[in-house]
């Protein structure tokens, strides 16, 4: 399965009354619930396609280490291209699903509310978390039903 990953409001939960805690790599630690559910969701064969735009502000294999420090292995990590043109999140899915056909599974977990207006064919595989909370396991249940279906309605 291909998963379309923000970080902020989906791993981090953005708190605007508190600060994050920042662990020794200087990028925000994940919310347990997040860590919990996303270590059960994935597997080795699994692709994390990163959305967040914090995606270039390090490289894939910093990526790695970021996960892992946090109790996430990842074997195939990607990234959206760089937004240099300043694109919506909804837009740079848009854009990157015009220019990849993908014949797998996906899903898109993301608190941005404007991925609600993405086309019918993505909108059904996308998992919005609140952003004070982040991703927890009843949005684990949602896309293990979204796997389930392995029917032309996510790909």
């Amino acid at each position: 399965m291909l998963f379309f990953l923000d970080i902020d409001g989906v791993m981090v939960p953005a708190k605007g009354w508190k600060s994050p805690e920042f662990l020794k790599d200087g990028f925000p630690a994940f919310s347990s619930k997040a860590t919990h559910t996303l270590q059960h969701l994935i597997t080795e064969d699994d692709t994390i396609m990163l959305t967040t735009s914090h995606k270039s502000t390090f490289s894939i294999e910093e990526w790695k280490t970021i996960f892992g420090m946090r109790g996430i292995n990842i074997s195939n990590l990607k990234s959206l291209p760089e937004n240099v043109d300043q694109l919506s999140r909804k837009d740079e899915i848009i854009n990157w699903f015009h220019l990849n056909h993908i014949h797998e599974d996906f899903v898109i977990i993301d608190d941005d509310q404007s991925l609600n207006d993405l086309p019918d064919f993505l909108k059904r595989c996308f998992i919005q978390t609140s952003p004070t909370i982040g991703l927890v396991q009843d949005h684990a249940e949602m896309i293990k039903l979204i796997a389930k279906k392995r029917s032309k309605s996510c790909n």
